[in-house]
């Protein structure tokens, strides 16, 4: 393994030369044509009407740039392409639509069918495209971190605060919320991550209790993840880079809305003509092409990316600082370990290791916890082992133990390699009402 001394975070020109070797084919002319005729078709269905307070608020989000975020803009189409399956739903068309009393409304209702097909199709691909990268990002990241207790207690961090999020965001349907809403959301929770991230790198916020527990990972990480999404980092060279065609897609997708929203809102009033169908057509199938194109694109350019090092490449293993002690246990004798334990759902955690000659030699081992008056459980049952890791959260305050056992030995010592820990509870902070938005 290579050391790693003088290696840095990757560096924005590192990155465009890496990006060079992935030229973005440009997009369709085709995207600002349509999106050119689905915007002055919306313009003309607004003429002499009075817009309700949601219509006004699409018509201001579509005329507006959208933001120069990668991300941002991702989560952007995904809420515009849910919005739009949900008025291509035929329980939510108009209900002379619903009935196609005539052959123009049954040829409509099967376009309309078709397309929201489509725009599943083109949801199910960005899903697929966010999980698997926000795995990706936070496996690469773990990758460096100490295989013991530390880093299971990173992942179990992790997996409480997904629960979290996702049981917000389900109190949230319940309550009645909209898509919107949903989704305003997911983005609020998304930058939570991403805080979470830059946290991990500085030890702060939920992972402060571990940072003293953060020795052997490699500074070169904790500076790269705690730098990657700020606004000169190592992601504005992806921003510029392939921001652009992603942009012009966010807002053929919001004309695209517009259009349906203010076509379907006035269907009874002023009927779809055949040359607009055409269109909407056209749009949704130039729109629903180019966004899979670029959402699989982005994923090679992720996949491939070397802004994540490899372990084997960042040398992790052999710049990992050793904090395992030792000690030898006498034939016949025992050796213990004694945490004070004064908050519940801390960690006792350990990890140890004979070393072993041309006999294997094995240790016996238990935990047991002592109370306040004297009185004695076993939590960890008496087994002999060659080399163990493991952990348990505290359900009690009090005195816990960590036995190893040679008493029943006679001539064989034992040399112990162990790492033992007790870790306080890592719990979200909760932050006031100032501290909520950045």
């Amino acid at each position: 393994m290579s050391s790693m001394e003088g290696m840095v975070p990757i560096t924005r020109a590192f990155l465009a030369s890496y990006y060079d070797k992935y030229p973005f084919a440009p997009l369709s002319d085709d995207v600002r044509r349509l999106t050119a005729e689905i915007r002055s078709m919306a313009t003309d269905l607004r003429k002499d009407i009075s817009l309700t307070e949601g219509d006004s608020l699409l018509v201001r989000e579509a005329e507006c740039e959208p933001p120069h975020k990668i991300d941002e803009n991702m989560w952007k189409n995904r809420e515009q392409i849910e919005e739009i399956i949900y008025l291509l739903e035929s329980s939510h068309w108009p209900k002379a639509l619903q009935q196609q009393s005539t052959t123009e409304d049954a040829e409509l209702a099967s376009v309309l069918g078709r397309l929201k097909d489509k725009f599943h199709t083109a949801l199910k691909t960005l899903q697929f495209f966010q999980s698997r990268n926000s795995e990706f990002v936070f496996n690469t990241v773990m990758t460096y971190m100490p295989q013991d207790f530390r880093g299971t207690l990173i992942r179990q961090q992790r997996e409480r605060s997904e629960r979290n999020k996702q049981a917000e965001i389900d109190t949230l349907v319940s309550s009645g919320g909209s898509i919107r809403d949903r989704y305003a959301l997911l983005w609020k929770q998304q930058m939570e991550r991403r805080r979470q991230l830059s946290q991990l790198g500085s030890a702060t916020g939920v992972y402060k209790t571990l940072v003293k527990y953060l020795v052997g990972v490699p500074q070169v990480l904790l500076d790269f993840i705690r730098q990657i999404n700020d606004d000169q980092g190592p992601m504005e060279e992806q921003r510029q880079r392939y921001g652009p065609p992603l942009y012009s897609l966010t807002t053929m997708v919001l004309n695209i809305r517009l259009f349906l929203t203010l076509t379907l809102g006035q269907f009874e009033a002023r009927k779809i003509q055949k040359h607009q169908i055409t269109i909407l057509e056209e749009a949704v199938d130039v729109y629903t092409s180019e966004f899979e194109r670029f959402i699989k694109f982005m994923g090679e350019v992720f996949a491939n990316s070397p802004f994540f090092i490899t372990a084997e490449v960042a040398g992790a293993t052999e710049g990992r600082k050793d904090d395992y002690k030792e000690t030898s246990i006498p034939a016949g004798r025992t050796f213990e370990v004694s945490f004070t334990v004064e908050s519940v759902n801390s960690y006792i955690a350990w990890d140890f290791s004979l070393s072993q000659g041309k006999v294997n030699l094995d240790v016996g081992f238990s935990v047991e916890y002592t109370d306040s008056l004297g009185q004695k459980t076993l939590i960890l049952p008496y087994r002999r082992y060659e080399s163990d890791q493991g952990n348990f959260c505290t359900v009690m305050a009090g005195n816990y133990k960590l036995l190893w056992d040679n008493s029943y030995s006679t001539f064989f010592r034992k040399v112990l390699r162990y790492k033992v820990d007790c870790i306080p509870p890592v719990t979200e902070p909760v932050n006031s009402a100032s501290e909520v938005e950045e």
